[in-house]
């Protein structure tokens, strides 16, 4: 007689609320789009990728920048000075707006001497500046 009873009152107490949640993840949502651009800052590099094949230097639209350990520049092969690059870089760019610089670092210089070299770069007006990178880890 009353074994099939019961059905009526338990019914509610199983649902659980979503509304809660639903605000909470968007207000995380929130949160997340508006510091995740402050996550990203400094030089946009585009570095080279490790399974890339090696670079020919060769070619005429190759376009490397090199600073020894003693912090001499060149522009491919030719050796420029701190004051020329920012012109010559500037000259390149006009002649052709695509052209993509490779920098090429000695890996004793402090970064803040390539951070420079890459600066001088992109002041130039030159949209793709690359790194150089040796493969493998360190040794």
């Amino acid at each position: 007689m009353g074994m099939s009873g019961g059905s009526g009152r338990g019914g509610m107490v199983s649902e659980i609320n979503v509304t809660p949640f639903v605000d909470v993840t968007l207000v995380l949502l929130i949160i997340f789009m508006v510091t995740a651009p402050m996550m990203v800052q400094g030089v946009d590099v585009e570095l080279p990728r490790q399974d890339t094949p090696a670079l020919e230097t060769d070619s005429e639209d190759q376009l490397i920048l090199s600073i020894d350990a003693d912090g001499r520049t060149y522009i491919n092969e030719r050796e420029m000075t701190w004051e020329e690059l920012p012109t010559k870089l500037a000259a390149i760019h006009t002649a052709n707006p695509d052209q993509a610089v490779f920098v090429k670092a000695d890996g004793s210089l402090p970064y803040e001497r390539v951070i420079q070299l890459m600066g001088i770069a992109k002041q130039s007006g030159i949209g793709k500046v690359g790194l150089v990178t040796q493969p493998g880890g360190p040794e």
